[in-house]
């Protein structure tokens, strides 16, 4: 059996009762960065065998986890923080349990993309979620064009260092427009700041940002 077990996202009191169970029952933990995830289990007394699986050694790993699946093994699968599967590994060694039924099954817990999406205030009940922005300016800015020409909210991940670069582009491609960046999510300086894009670039330009960072653009009316 593989599970895919979501971990908090910064408050460690929101791992579930269910992830803890099969954490401690399983033959092996997959995790994206082992110092970071045995912390985690470390914090909640658990002790199992760990094995870093990243976009890296992803192919590779995954070939070894099928066969140790296909011999009864229990693997759980986590990342640094959330939904494994989003944004993180997860969704090739599901696809390969798929096709050679395997069985396996995803538990529920914290999500950024969601978590943010509620919090921003901005229409949630139609969302399009487009993961990181594209490190190249050219890249970003057909990102967020198309964002400004949906209907629906758009849900990005965006990190501290680039913030300021892209809200400069969102100034510039949609002005009017109301964004909502969700930072430090469920941590102590959790913050949810609206606004335009020039109005959140002032703020974010003389108070540098630090953390994850959840980038929303509400839709068009």
């Amino acid at each position: 059996m593989l599970t895919l077990v979501p971990t908090p996202i910064g408050n460690l009191g929101d791992i579930t009762l269910r992830a803890l169970e099969v954490l401690k029952d399983a033959d092996l933990i997959a995790c994206e960065d082992t110092r970071h995830s045995l912390n985690l289990l470390r914090h909640f007394g658990i002790q199992k065998p760990l094995v870093s699986y990243h976009e890296h050694n992803e192919a590779m790993r995954t070939a070894e986890f099928i066969g140790q699946l296909a011999a009864g093994k229990k693997i759980a699968i986590i990342t640094d923080a959330g939904m494994p599967g989003i944004s993180d590994p997860g969704h090739r060694i599901l696809r390969a349990c798929r096709e050679r039924g395997i069985p396996f099954t995803v538990l529920p817990g914290a999500s950024a993309v969601v978590t943010g999406l509620v919090g921003s205030g901005f229409d949630a009940t139609k969302f399009y979620y487009a993961g990181f922005l594209p490190v190249k300016s050219g890249g970003r800015e057909r990102d967020l064009r198309a964002a400004g020409e949906r209907t629906e909210t758009t849900v990005f991940f965006e990190s501290p260092h680039r913030l300021v670069k892209t809200l400069t582009a969102a100034a510039a491609l949609m002005p009017a427009r109301l964004l909502c960046v969700a930072r430090e999510l469920t941590k102590t300086f959790e913050e949810y700041r609206r606004g335009t894009a020039a109005e959140l670039l002032a703020h974010y330009t003389a108070h540098p940002p630090k953390g994850e960072i959840v980038l929303l653009v509400a839709g068009l009316d």
